[in-house]
């Protein structure tokens, strides 16, 4: 009688142990799929489509459209596209072209697609010790700014406003460094410049969108602005699926196509400061 009962104590904990199996197999076939179904897709960008508040604006709409969750890395753009080289990301957003297309050269990607655009201005101290307000000429302008070895705020972090800014310097005929008692790298992004310049007095190229959208301006106010050289175009790529196979193609198309589309390009357009539209879109334009 005892071995029965043992026997019985035994079958029990058996079948409950095969109940248990069978309930943790029922349950990962279950969920499974709403995992295969969880759409995202990594996105490395310069930090004025975040810092703008572009961003924070538009992709609720992309997501609700599209189910496909967008995680933002807002970097420098040299260090988005870097992201990108080591296949980090699925979609690089940035804008510095010259850098864009030597990344499609290199083959981490097969396609720039452009996005939208604003324009590059430069910021200083109302009091302007180097009196360039007003001006529309930024080789002009960094030079007097160089003679009068006012203090001078870059980002230094190979973004694509470093990029351009370095170009304006070069244009300029002036060796911009850091052994230059007036002339400050921060290596950060562009609204902690803006805070670095605002506390110092200090001139500063920053890009329209992010300027619009910063408070804490002090004494700065936009001394010059208009000059053609100062357009500042943003491109989208797909990182390369064939040199990365882990990258999301589909969802990362689709985000761009959305970008392109007129659904996309309508909704960069209505993204407003105070009545002011920080990027106008120009896909296929």
């Amino acid at each position: 009688m005892l071995i029965n009962r043992v026997d019985l104590i035994c079958m029990c904990i058996c079948n409950l142990y095969r109940y248990l199996i069978a309930t943790i197999v029922g349950v990962i076939i279950f969920v499974s799929p709403s995992y295969a179904q969880d759409k995202s897709i990594v996105v490395s960008s310069t930090t004025s489509t975040e810092q703008s508040g572009l961003f924070g604006s538009i992709l609720p709409i992309f997501q609700k459209q599209s189910g496909i969750q967008v995680k933002i890395v807002a970097v420098g753009t040299g260090q988005a596209l870097d992201i990108g080289r080591r296949g980090d990301a699925d979609v690089v957003f940035v804008h510095d072209k010259p850098a864009e297309i030597k990344f499609i050269d290199e083959g981490f990607s097969t396609k720039r697609y452009e996005v939208m655009y604003n324009d590059f201005i430069l910021i200083g101290p109302k009091s302007d010790p180097a009196k360039i307000a007003g001006g529309k000429d930024i080789k002009v302008a960094f030079q007097k700014i160089a003679e009068a070895k006012a203090p001078f705020v870059s980002r230094g972090d190979k973004s694509g406003t470093h990029a351009a800014e370095l170009r304006y310097w070069k244009d300029a005929g002036i060796a911009a460094n850091p052994n230059l008692n007036w002339y400050k790298e921060t290596g950060s992004g562009m609204g902690p410049v803006l805070n670095t310049a605002s506390a110092m007095n200090a001139y500063v190229l920053a890009d329209r969108g992010t300027w619009l959208s910063f408070k804490n301006r002090g004494d700065l106010d936009i001394l010059v602005e208009g000059d053609p050289s100062l357009f500042n175009q943003y491109g989208v790529m797909l990182v390369n699926p064939m040199k990365y196979p882990q990258v999301k193609k589909a969802e990362g198309q689709a985000f761009i196509d959305w970008l392109i589309s007129k659904p996309g390009q309508d909704a960069i357009a209505a993204y407003k400061i105070g009545g002011q539209q920080l990027f106008f879109p120009n896909a296929g334009k």
